[in-house]
């Protein structure tokens, strides 16, 4: 089995928990490949990592399954390094709250024992693209979560002309717009009144934020729409960030936002499912009167 290894170096207090990844890796005999930016960091710390059998420095990788060990954050990087090689990925949860990194810290070792044997369900998610008429988005244009239309930092909110399958939807006045697939239901687009979809749904959810008429609600679209935008700002500029990844951009730029002609697989737990995980990290049903 070989598996590669995406991580996050900023979480120092979480080496017991990589020593005991490693230490299972070992006992299953895997062959293991570290990821440069997390085997830069581990080189630190040469205790908990021992001998590894590759460092992995650009696609394409060989890999048969890909470990994210970090928050949905690492988990996002991750997706965006393997792309369209049809890596499965699972989620190891050194941070808090995650969906996409859903293993906890007391789930590793029979986690790993069951996709030693391939016990295990994948997953595709779809993701967004981006494309622009005049400009190109700096690096990856897909994102897993939510393409985000935002006002930048200083200015008043934008006005947001939206069109679907070119024709005319909206306009929405706002501090921005956050466009996002099922799996991005539970991240941005949820903290600003989304609704949540479920993971295997063919949809995209338009949920604007902060907009400046009560009477805006979020708005769920089949999958296959393309979503075009203009923007006006009093500035002459906007943000737009794919995933957390954002750049400035001059309001003369048409977008366009549609479904990737890819999708990235993830890795299940046979007795894991969203139901579950929205009872575990939202509570849903919780009743904290009774103990």
């Amino acid at each position: 089995m070989k598996v590669g290894l995406f991580g996050s170096g900023h979480h120092t207090d979480k080496l017991p928990l990589i020593r005991r990844l490693f230490k299972k890796l070992a006992v299953l005999n895997a062959r293991v490949y570290v990821s440069h930016d997390f085997d830069a960091f581990l080189a630190e710390f040469p205790e908990v990592c021992p001998t590894i059998n590759g460092v992995l420095q650009a696609p394409p990788f060989d890999l048969d399954i890909a470990l994210s060990v970090g928050g949905d954050g690492t988990f996002l990087r991750t997706a965006e390094q393997i792309n369209r090689q049809n890596i499965p990925i699972l989620g190891i949860n050194t941070g808090r709250l995650g969906f996409l990194a859903d293993i906890g810290a007391d789930q590793i070792e029979e986690t790993l024992d069951e996709l030693y044997h391939k016990h295990y369900n994948i997953e595709e998610r779809m993701l967004l693209r981006l494309d622009m008429d005049k400009h190109t988005f700096e690096g990856y244009n897909c994102a897993l979560n939510e393409v985000a239309i935002l006002k930048r930092e200083t200015s008043s909110m934008i006005t947001i002309h939206t069109s679907l399958n070119d024709e005319y939807l909206t306009s929405y006045q706002a501090d921005g717009l956050v466009i996002a697939t099922p799996t991005g239901s539970t991240a941005y687009s949820m903290s600003v009144n989304g609704p949540i979809i479920l993971p295997q749904s063919d949809n995209i959810v338009l949920s604007p934020v902060a907009p400046h008429s009560l009477n805006v609600r979020p708005l769920v679209v089949p999958g296959s729409y393309k979503i075009s935008l203009n923007i006006e700002s009093r500035t002459n500029s906007f943000l737009i960030s794919l995933d957390g990844r954002s750049q400035s951009c001059p309001t003369d730029v048409r977008l366009s936002v549609s479904k990737a002609d890819f999708s990235i697989h993830i890795i299940n737990r046979y007795n894991q499912t969203f139901y579950q995980t929205l009872r575990d990290k939202l509570m849903w049903g919780a009743d904290k009167r009774v103990k």
